[in-house]
């Protein structure tokens, strides 16, 4: 049998080359195979008929995840978070913001299960942004340009990978310093972010990405199906780079809000250089506990996450002052308490709520 790239079909359907994809995800493209990472059709393949979901709709054929590891990401504890969605999510509440949206465990979660009528992320990481945007908006391009990273890549030795890879970095920290927002850069904030070390994304004084490479054997590179998902999913989600006080003209009585800032660092050593050059100190999360709480007079609906000092001081209550007059619970998570990993094993965080009447 003779096959066809997804690049061909979309030619020969006058299709996009993501909604071949897509199709070819749902097993509505008889014979469709993922070879590799990539999907080969038969060439006596015929277009279905398009009978597409609506935006926001669950689309339980396109299993979706965060595009990039993400230190501190909320994956292990999703769990934990989801009891906390409010009852009228997809109902009554209608809207959804996520200011620091890093890697977006919980964006994606929302997305997958809810339908919604509107949704907002944000992020200070101007880079990261700039990805997003571009699964959004160019998923096929920027595929293709993760594509050709992964085959040039994969074949080297440690070396020669090693020497790749300083060479990609200086090359992502020159678009960097120029503002750049090419699909080239986000291919390379993606292959940085899958072979760094431990998915840190760590700046310099300078603003320059300083984490070193990473030992991976085999890393995934070019998650085909995964972007064209996650693509899928962030159709008509409004993506902005700001501060998180930007969502206020956004966030209403009709919105669930999560906030997931900069941990607190449980000690001197905790937190690595800086996420971004002005890093989020203690004046910062006080700030953000206003605004929260400015949030909680409109109506809208907030979860946030934290570090608990008390797995280092018990008589550090920073938190439970700051946050006093809300609802604080205390949940286990798997993570290393100093830099250098030490000291590993299950410790306390925290989930801050601002309402009753959770799912669970």
């Amino acid at each position: 049998m003779d096959f066809m790239t997804a690049k061909e079909a979309s030619e020969q359907w006058s299709i996009s080359q993501r909604r071949v994809a897509v199709l070819c995800s749902e097993n509505r493209i008889d014979g469709a195979e993922m070879i590799g990472k990539m999907w080969l059709i038969p060439k006596t393949a015929t277009k279905p008929d398009d009978a597409r979901s609506l935006r926001f709709q669950p689309l339980e054929c396109l299993p979706v995840k965060p595009f990039v590891k993400w230190a501190g990401g909320k994956a292990q504890i999703l769990e934990e978070i989801r009891r906390l969605y409010p009852s009228g999510l997809g109902e009554t509440i209608t809207k959804y913001a996520e200011p620091f949206v890093g890697g977006g465990a919980v964006l994606f979660d929302i997305l997958s299960k809810y339908q919604l009528e509107e949704v907002y992320i944000s992020d200070i990481n101007r880079e990261l942004i700039v990805t997003y945007t571009h699964i959004r908006d160019n998923a096929s391009e920027l595929v293709d340009e993760l594509r050709t990273i992964e085959r040039e890549y994969l074949p080297f030795s440690e070396d020669e990978r090693k020497t790749y890879y300083y060479n990609k970095r200086e090359r992502y920290n020159n678009l960097k310093a120029k503002s750049h927002t090419g699909v080239e850069l986000a291919a390379l904030f993606i292959f940085l972010n899958r072979t760094c070390f431990n998915g840190l994304y760590r700046v310099n004084s300078k603003g320059g990405f300083n984490v070193p490479m990473g030992s991976y054997k085999n890393p995934t590179i070019c998650d085909e199906s995964n972007l064209i998902a996650v693509s899928e999913r962030l159709q008509n989600v409004q993506i902005v780079c700001g501060d998180y006080r930007e969502s206020r003209k956004f966030i209403d009585k009709r919105t669930f809000a999560y906030f997931d800032p900069p941990y607190r660092p449980l000690s001197d050593t905790a937190s690595f250089t800086s996420y971004a050059r002005d890093g989020f100190d203690d004046k910062n999360q006080m700030e953000l506990a206003r605004f929260i709480k400015e949030l909680s007079k409109k109506g809208a609906c907030v979860v946030a996450s934290n570090s608990d000092p008390k797995n280092t001081n018990e008589s550090d209550n920073f938190f439970d002052d700051l946050y006093n007059s809300l609802s604080i619970a205390r949940i286990s998570a798997s993570r290393a308490i100093n830099s250098v990993g030490e000291k590993r094993g299950r410790i306390s965080e925290l989930l801050i709520t601002n309402y009753e009447g959770a799912r669970a």
